[in-house]
């Protein structure tokens, strides 16, 4: 999808074509041929001519209420339930994963269809699997419509999901939940429970990405205990580990000038976590509401205001299947909480050549809080690299 309406109505269309030919599935374990041209974050989330009437904005701070805003949020344009996590076998086969399960409004009311087929909602899906032990990345995509119950979400009881891929409640409450997903011998079965409770990001739940309006409800779940099996070409292996859950929902988020984000989720030996977010100019430079959240081990959160986060490139790397360069190593430090560290991929290449080309992979780190060393696993997320200048991912001199 390329900025403004008219990119609009290719992403929309694009998308419509899939739907055309059912469900569609994509599988990496070898380099592959160049990616094709795709939609973009920025005009997806970004602002388009026409595109915001009709919708609720997120404008100011708003009550939370639980387990109801696990559920949908039709009245906005776009939302998603979004999980990761780093697993490991008892002998230390690690896995890294990803499960996002995306709502897109195509229009702000209902339409006057007497067919069953008749919805305003898109679902799209990514599931990607780092097999981290054998050194393999799989990544699958899906689309479908809301319609005749092949995909959807509801608060109580808590379930999101598109065909067979959901998430859902194993009691009343939205968790402990059952997180269950599988493509062409791939498969992730996982319990998971809440560990500590949700994080307001931003102001009190609103993330301020841009001027009035371009911003999100966003909340977190950082530390969930997590334990299950992973099933790759008929071999299962039973894993624990730790997964975050990220939900937000809104209209318009990203400016004109915004052409993505370098997104990390963090989790750290010490029982603390930390969520930065640096949002980036289509030029490469750094915007100004770039911010995050810094978790202390009872489940407070303390705020992190824009110029806190400290972000340095030490490292990229370039995909042989797209061409295009990703920062690939970090120094990111946090001064306020006396927080440094350094990032690594856990594998080069965990790039999705999805229709929103982007790289989300597991990390590992090192460094000190408050003089005292730490490590621990996360995510990463870098959005909009494909859709600008190859020095915006540059290492610096």
């Amino acid at each position: 999808m390329q900025r403004g309406g008219k990119g609009l109505v290719r992403g929309v269309g694009a998308a419509l074509a899939v739907l055309a030919v059912g469900v569609f599935l994509v599988t990496r374990e070898v380099p592959a041929p160049p990616a094709a041209p795709g939609l973009t974050v920025a005009a997806l989330l970004g602002t388009v001519e026409g595109g915001e009437q009709g919708y609720a904005r997120a404008l100011q701070p708003r009550a939370f209420h639980f387990p109801e805003d696990h559920g949908p949020h039709e009245e906005f344009r776009t939302e998603w339930w979004y999980w990761t996590g780093n697993l490991q076998t008892a002998d230390g086969h690690a896995f890294g994963y990803q499960l996002t399960l995306f709502r897109n409004a195509l229009a702000p009311t209902a339409p006057e269809r007497a067919s069953e087929w008749g919805t305003r909602q898109l679902y799209m899906g990514h599931f990607a699997l780092s097999d981290i032990g054998a050194g393999r990345f799989h990544v699958f995509e899906r689309f479908s419509r809301a319609a005749l119950g092949l995909a959807g979400a509801q608060a109580q009881p808590f379930r999101v999901w598109l065909e067979d891929w959901e998430v859902k409640a194993l009691g009343a409450g939205a968790l402990p939940a059952r997180l269950s997903v599988a493509a062409q011998g791939v498969a992730l079965a996982l319990e998971l429970d809440e560990g500590k409770p949700p994080v307001l990001q931003g102001d009190r739940g609103l993330s301020q990405k841009g001027g009035p309006g371009k911003a999100s409800y966003y909340y977190s779940l950082t530390r969930m205990p997590s334990r299950g099996t992973v099933t790759v070409q008929g071999r299962a292996y039973a894993v624990t580990g730790l997964s975050w859950m990220d939900r937000e929902w809104s209209t318009s988020v990203l400016e004109t000038s915004q052409i993505g984000w370098d997104w990390f989720s963090l989790q750290l030996s010490d029982g603390t976590e930390l969520m930065y977010y640096q949002l980036r100019q289509s030029q490469g430079a750094q915007a100004r509401l770039s911010a995050g959240s810094f978790v202390l081990p009872d489940g407070s959160a303390v705020q992190l205001k824009p110029d806190e986060g400290r972000l340095q490139v030490l490292d990229t790397w370039k995909s042989p299947r797209s061409g295009v360069t990703y920062p690939a190593r970090w120094r990111l430090s946090v001064p306020s909480q006396q927080l440094e560290l350094e990032l690594t991929p856990a594998q080069a290449d965990q790039e999705l050549p999805v229709v929103v080309l982007y790289w989300e992979g597991a990390v590992t780190f090192t460094g000190t809080r408050a003089g005292q060393p730490v490590t621990g696993r996360g995510y990463v997320e870098l959005t909009g690299y494909g859709d600008a200048p190859e020095a915006s991912a540059s290492r610096p001199p």
